[in-house]
């Protein structure tokens, strides 16, 4: 397949792209910025001796609310791009998306359990409140994900037609809990879930900050080591073990770093859709479907698309706020109908 963009130059591009938009997100708000102090406040506070006055308001700004802010967007959209090239790759379909392994819908449950059954007992204390609600949702949803699988297997190989099927019963099941814990739930405490099902990036702290980064860096440096493993799979499952890949292997590792990265995104940021088809799909039109190009790719494509859709929800309706997830479905939702209309025809 002929691609529509060298590598050298998409890779440039897109850097480029995502620069910009770590920068927009460090300077744009409802306290916007100048965007040369934005970089002079950013420089002193990495350490180098920028002369300037008057940057003190800039500095506290950026580093007590901007950067983490903007770190938990680049971390939530690279992960989410990573995963969903993994699960259309594992599919073998490029309308595949993360959450058809149930591990956002098994997040989201966690989640509820937290915020609700915290209430029930009185309150979550404050020090504890974010670590468990990210807790709680990162385990809900690993143990969706290792049900989805489990149910999958069968003398000892994946069906994955099965493992979709699972996925997608398992998913319905899990919002058909979260639906009962939102039926049961105050008003104080439905507003909360309510939010946090739609996703944001608002009260990024460097707390709740840390252990993504930590996901994203090890999703990010395993999933492009198994670059070529991707392409034979892309084959057939037949074809793939003829060139030496263990395909069940291969299939472990991808569920088990979707779960682990999505899980860890989704307990940061809330439920934010539709990063993990469009991205991919976006880099597949323009560079072809090697994934040795599309990986690295759809990292800087998906940490650049949050961002920018962070920028939206910060300014469409400022000072007020839209959660994120609202904006990147207003995105994702017409690219997907696109998908199905050219599919046809």
């Amino acid at each position: 397949m002929n691609r529509l963009i060298k590598p050298r130059t998409l890779f440039v591009t897109l850097a480029l792209l995502c620069l910009l938009a770590i920068w927009l997100s460090l300077a744009l708000g409802p306290v916007s910025l100048p965007l040369l102090d934005t970089l002079r406040a950013g420089a002193r506070l990495v350490g180098l001796p920028v002369a300037g006055e008057g940057l003190e308001q800039a500095e506290l700004i950026l580093g007590q609310i901007r950067l983490p802010r903007t770190l938990l967007g680049v971390a939530v959209g690279a992960v989410l791009a990573l995963t969903g090239v993994a699960m259309q790759g594992l599919f073998r379909n490029p309308l595949a998306d993360p959450g058809l392994v149930g591990v956002s819908a098994g997040a989201a449950l966690g989640a509820a359990v937290a915020i609700v059954g915290g209430a029930w007992v009185g309150g979550i204390p404050e020090v504890f409140g974010p670590y468990l609600l990210s807790l709680c949702a990162f385990l809900g949803g690993l143990a969706v994900t290792a049900l989805v699988y489990r149910l999958g297997r069968r003398d000892g190989q994946t069906n994955v037609a099965t493992m979709l099927l699972a996925g997608i019963a398992l998913t319905a099941l899990a919002g058909a809990a979260v639906g009962l814990f939102t039926y049961l739930a105050d008003d104080a405490t439905l507003r909360t879930l309510t939010f946090w099902n739609l996703g944001s990036l608002n009260g990024a702290s460097y707390q709740r900050l840390w252990p993504l980064v930590l996901v994203a860096i090890v999703v990010s440096l395993w999933l492009p080591r198994r670059a070529q493993a991707l392409n034979a799979l892309l084959l057939g499952e037949s074809e793939a073990r003829h060139l030496g890949i263990e395909v069940e292997k291969l299939k472990r590792e991808l569920v088990f770093c979707t779960a682990l990265g999505v899980g860890a995104a989704v307990a940061a940021a809330g439920l934010v859709g539709f990063i993990g088809l469009v991205v991919p799909h976006l880099v597949r039109l323009l560079a072809g479907p090697d994934h040795r190009v599309l990986l690295p790719a759809s990292l800087l494509a998906g940490a650049s698309l949050l961002l920018f859709a962070d920028l939206v929800a910060r300014l469409a309706l400022a000072p007020a706020e839209l959660p994120i997830g609202i904006v990147t479905a207003f995105i994702g939702a017409p690219f997907f109908l696109y998908l199905l209309l050219r599919g046809r025809a």
